[in-house]
C-alpha cells in the first residue's frame, strides 16, 4: 500500500467520523424526545391524560403548571403543563435494585402538554424505550414496560 492510498483512507475515515458525529448531534433531540399532536384542546388533553393514567393504574403525584410559574416572573406564555406519572409496581422494582437506582433522577415519568402559537396542542415526552437500552438489566426491562404502558396513556389523546 503506498503513502497516498493510506493517507486517502485516513482522511476518508476522519471525515466519516466527523459527518457521523454531526448527524448524531443535530438529530439527537428528535431521537430523544417524542412529540405528537393532541386531538383535543389544551384543557381536555390535560384531563384526558389524567383520566387515562388513573384508568391504567398509574398515579399522578404532581402536576406542574409551568406557564403559571413563569407568569409570576413577568413572562406571558401559552399554557404548559408537565404531568408526572408513576406506576408504583414499576417504581418499586427500580428502587429495590441498587444498580438500577441510577435512573431515579428520571423518576417519575414526565410528559408535557403545551399549546403552540397556532393553537395546536402537543404532547412531549422522553423516548424512554430508546434511553432504557443504554442501561441494561432491570432498568431496560422496567423502562421498556413503562414505555408501553405510558404510551397507552398518551395514545388516548393523539390525533
Amino acid at each position: 500500500m503506498n503513502k497516498n492510498t493510506l493517507l486517502s483512507g485516513i482522511i476518508g475515515f476522519v471525515i466519516g467520523i466527523i459527518v457521523f458525529g454531526l448527524v448524531g448531534y443535530f438529530s439527537a433531540a428528535g431521537i430523544m424526545i417524542v412529540e405528537d399532536y393532541s386531538a383535543y384542546n389544551y384543557e381536555e388533553t390535560v384531563q384526558k391524560v389524567k383520566d387515562a393514567a388513573a384508568a391504567n393504574d398509574w398515579k399522578v403525584p404532581t402536576i406542574h403548571e409551568i406557564d403559571k410559574s413563569v407568569k409570576k416572573a413577568g413572562f406571558n406564555v401559552l399554557p404548559v403543563t408537565v404531568i408526572e406519572l408513576c406506576h408504583p409496581k414499576l417504581a418499586g422494582t427500580i428502587l429495590e435494585d441498587d444498580d438500577a437506582k441510577v435512573v431515579t433522577s428520571m423518576m417519575p415519568c414526565r410528559l408535557s402538554i403545551y399549546e403552540t402559537k397556532d393553537g395546536k396542542v402537543k404532547v412531549s415526552r422522553m423516548n424512554t424505550g430508546l434511553v432504557s437500552k443504554m442501561f441494561g438489566g432491570t432498568v431496560t426491562k422496567v423502562m421498556a414496560d413503562a414505555t408501553k404502558q405510558s404510551e397507552k396513556i398518551v395514545s388516548s389523546v393523539l390525533q
